[in-house]
């Protein structure tokens, strides 16, 4: 019995010897350390290269927003979308509700980003049609779920659903600076699925090609695929520059079951410029492209053209406080566009965005005061008093522009 209780000691007491948590593995090392002990070492190191790491991030926005016009539906959208995502006035609102999971090693990446809440539907609103049909919709919540082989130190290869390449802006509301989304944004896309790939030819330039299904759709209406491209360049310190285009057929297929000759094409640029340690300023602009179908909604018989362009100017006052403007022009006056007037015809609008930013609680808490102003083009003529762009307090649309006053509460971790 001693003996069996001396060999019970001796186990505990080498059980003892290892650090908590890691059995045989990495102790606190000493600056003199044997040949021996620096061979685990640098064994332990690789296995957990090899092991990978896995985050876990997200943020929760809201918004109240007050709208000048007083408009009696409570609306901002005006007669057909004025705005992407804070559509509501006079009343506190929910926009999105992130949660984000990556895991990543030397080699690879997996990113699941899935989204919830009003904003969230809006931005997936192509994936709202699962794979047995308008009674499950689980897939709105997906907004990405790709992976990265890194093949090398140069060449990178994803694949899955991917949130769009072109544009200044995104769907979330932590990256942008102003709160309120720009009218490139809202009519361009949002979302791809495919295959993309890129090579990095130094690090100042790469390129970027894939192949994707139909623009802001879970499933692809025809057969054929659209082709994506983007090409970065780093002319100077703080400076860089995007090139983006995509070209797709988006026409539903005919009573034959073949896709009429149809194109969605645009030509993207983006680009900033950190220009002191407090100024940044960016550029955005786009050039559009549609003919034939979009989807099943139709479209125009001949190519029909729609663009614009969004300047940034960003000032950090301090570690706390940051103001940005943006100034944008958006012509859609062929009408190939969601943006359109009272009448449905196409129109254009000038928009004028003033942000603070409250960086608060170790950088957690963003606070966003934010007035915009949109001035569109006004519906002529004695008896289109009320086919102008915007509501006013009695339902009748008899306003061309549109100011709103808000406040966004954004958390991320």
């Amino acid at each position: 019995m001693k003996k069996f209780n001396l060999l019970v000691l001796c186990l505990f007491a080498t059980f003892l010897a290892f650090p908590k948590g890691n059995a045989g593995g990495k102790t606190d090392g000493k600056k003199e350390e044997s040949k021996s002990e620096a061979k685990v070492e640098t064994k332990t190191e690789g296995e957990e290269e090899k092991k990978g790491t896995f985050t876990f991030s997200g943020y929760i926005d809201s918004y109240y927003i007050g709208n000048f016009n007083k408009p009696a539906s409570r609306s901002n959208l005006g007669a057909y979308y004025a705005r992407a995502f804070d559509q509501k006035s006079g009343q506190f609102s929910l926009g999105l509700v992130q949660t984000k999971m990556q895991y990543s090693n030397d080699k690879s990446d997996v990113v699941v980003d899935l989204a919830f809440g009003p904003n969230a539907d809006l931005g997936n609103y192509g994936n709202v049609l699962g794979a047995l049909g308008s009674n499950t919709n689980t897939a709105l919540a997906i907004k990405q779920a790709y992976f990265n082989w890194k093949a090398s130190s140069k060449f990178t290869l994803t694949a899955g659903q991917f949130g769009t390449h072109i544009g200044y802006e995104v769907i979330d509301a932590p990256v942008n600076f102003n709160y309120s989304l720009s009218n490139l944004f809202n009519n361009g896309p949002f979302y791809h699925i495919g295959v993309k790939a890129n090579y990095a030819f130094s690090d100042k330039v790469s390129l970027m090609l894939g192949l994707v299904n139909n623009v802001d759709n879970l499933n692809d209406n025809n057969r054929k695929k659209g082709l994506i491209s983007q090409l970065f360049i780093n002319p100077a310190k703080g400076w860089n520059v995007y090139l983006n285009f995509i070209n797709s057929n988006e026409a539903s297929p005919d009573a034959n079951g073949n896709t009429p000759d149809a194109h969605y094409r645009v030509l993207d640029l983006t680009t900033s410029y950190q220009a002191t340690d407090k100024l940044l300023v960016g550029l955005n602009a786009a050039y559009g492209s549609q003919k034939g179908d979009y989807q099943g909604a139709g479209g125009p018989t001949t190519a029909q053209t729609w663009g614009g362009a969004a300047g940034y100017f960003n000032v950090a006052a301090s570690d706390v406080f940051s103001i940005g403007a943006r100034y944008e022009y958006f012509d859609n006056s062929s009408g190939v566009r969601a943006l359109l007037n009272k009448k449905g015809e196409g129109t254009s609008v000038n928009s004028l965005t003033l942000t603070g930013n409250f960086t608060l609680a170790d950088g957690h808490l963003l606070i966003k005061p934010e007035f915009r102003l949109d001035a569109y083009k006004k519906v002529s003529g004695t008896s289109e008093t009320k086919n102008q762009q915007f509501e006013d307090e009695n339902g009748d649309f008899t306003k061309s522009s549109q100011s709103t006053l808000g406040l966004a509460f954004i958390y991320k971790f």
